[in-house]
């Protein structure tokens, strides 16, 4: 039997996700109503500037109080969608101690203080729930928290950045370069006035820090994960992975050791074949492949950003908080029981391709190969062009690690026959 007296949320944040959540709460009461066992009522909207508030928001619920509405004590559960460290940390928190879970889609904050939101959350037998602040609509939360949880998961690999992954696929399809692949992107919407977050890989790196705290159970924070963007990508980069049948994409990657002590998390520009099912995710889709000892290869895709998108990973965990309300019971916490190390970048083994200009002259090639061995990095192949005194040569290597590589690129660059190391990039997917 449906219980009569409703559930009361109350929203922080009424942007595009903020209005979205509104919308459905209101056109789907009903459905949800039946989903959960009782019905949904929206108590209270805190926003910042009321005059801001999109159409078909309900003007009698806007407060700009957005700590007196946390406070009250009928609220049972808080959808925070403001973003940023404070004050939503400040009101999550305060949401907490007045009894009420919380779903977020705030990823910098979870990947910042998730440890400590969580003790806050189980310290109350609170829920907190953040689907929407890793892939959008995709479900990859829940997933590796609840389906994936009697296996062992090996590694997390995906694009996880929709405004990246679009400006880089039209660099690829176009030819456009950078410049001009982020006019169009900030042009139809995918990036914003300050594109920083996207396109220096802080979004992808706090979405990292969530997967592999999950997948490895230990805490993983955003200092934890390195992080390279996607400005310094270039038209000759694009065309050098064309050349060995491969694409550009920016990746994270959380990995487990082989001898399972230890994990890396890390994010960065990669080439991958044109093989791999991720070569194949364009405009601003995002993907996800996890693998696991039992389950093997998984993959995710779907629309990772967006109004509507969002909005429907974030229901979908206020669904899962106000049944676990119903039935007194909470969802699973912080999994962080493995306690395991993350290794610096330094320790990282992959492939990489460098791009080398020369003096094209005799001797270079071996002069460029000894210095590769004496690093003990290991050379697979090599493709040189030269015309006027001056040469390009390309150096695709054997796995070798990130340290190693650095040593070698910087004696490299000490040679006089090397004019500029162009570029470096790491190889991954196969």
């Amino acid at each position: 039997m449906m219980r009569t007296r409703p559930l009361k949320v109350a929203l922080l944040g009424c942007g595009v996700v903020g209005s979205e959540v509104t919308r459905i709460m209101t056109t789907h009461a009903d459905d949800l109503a039946a989903r959960i066992g009782a019905p949904v009522e929206l108590a209270g909207i805190a926003v910042r500037r009321p005059g801001r508030v999109r159409d078909g928001v309900p003007a009698e619920l806007v407060t700009t109080d957005a700590t007196a509405l946390v406070k009250r004590g009928d609220i049972d559960v808080v959808v925070e969608v403001i973003g940023g460290i404070e004050p939503a940390r400040s009101l999550i928190t305060t949401a907490f101690e007045h009894g009420a879970s919380v779903v977020s889609a705030n990823k910098a904050l979870v990947a910042k203080e998730g440890a400590a939101l969580h003790a806050a959350a189980q310290e109350r037998g609170a829920d907190l729930y953040y689907e929407a602040a890793v892939a959008g609509a995709i479900p990859l939360v829940r997933p590796l928290r609840e389906s994936l949880a009697g296996d062992n998961i090996n590694r997390v690999l995906g694009i996880v950045n929709g405004t990246t992954n679009f400006i880089l696929d039209r660099m690829d399809t176009s030819g456009a370069g950078y410049s001009e692949a982020l006019d169009e992107a900030t042009a139809l919407g995918y990036a914003e006035a300050d594109p920083t977050a996207d396109v220096e890989g802080f979004d992808a790196a706090a979405k990292a820090a969530i997967l592999a705290g999950i997948a490895f159970h230990t805490r993983v924070t955003l200092d934890d994960v390195h992080r390279e963007g996607i400005t310094e990508v270039t038209a000759a980069d694009i065309a050098s992975a064309k050349r060995m049948g491969c694409t550009v994409k920016l990746l994270a990657i959380c990995e487990r050791a082989a001898d399972g002590r230890s994990v890396t998390a890390r994010v960065h520009p990669a080439m991958i074949p044109l093989t791999h099912p991720l070569a194949s995710v364009r405009e601003a889709y995002n993907a996800v492949f996890v693998e696991a000892d039992a389950a093997g290869q998984l993959m995710f895709y779907g629309p990772g950003a967006g109004g509507s998108p969002t909005a429907s990973a974030v229901l979908g965990d206020l669904v899962a908080a106000c049944r676990n309300k119903l039935s007194g019971t909470a969802g699973p916490g912080e999994s962080a029981y493995s306690r395991l190390p993350v290794s610096p970048m330094g320790q990282v083994v992959t492939r990489y391709h460098i791009s080398l200009d020369v003096a094209d002259k005799p001797g270079v090639l071996a002069q460029v190969a000894t210095v590769f061995a004496e690093h003990g990095v290991s050379i697979d192949t090599v493709r040189q062009q030269g015309k006027d005194g001056e040469a390009s040569l390309v150096v695709v290597t054997h796995r070798a690690s990130d340290a190693a590589l650095s040593a070698t690129v910087e004696t490299l660059r000490r040679l006089d026959t090397v004019r500029d190391v162009a570029s470096i990039m790491r190889v991954e997917g196969e």
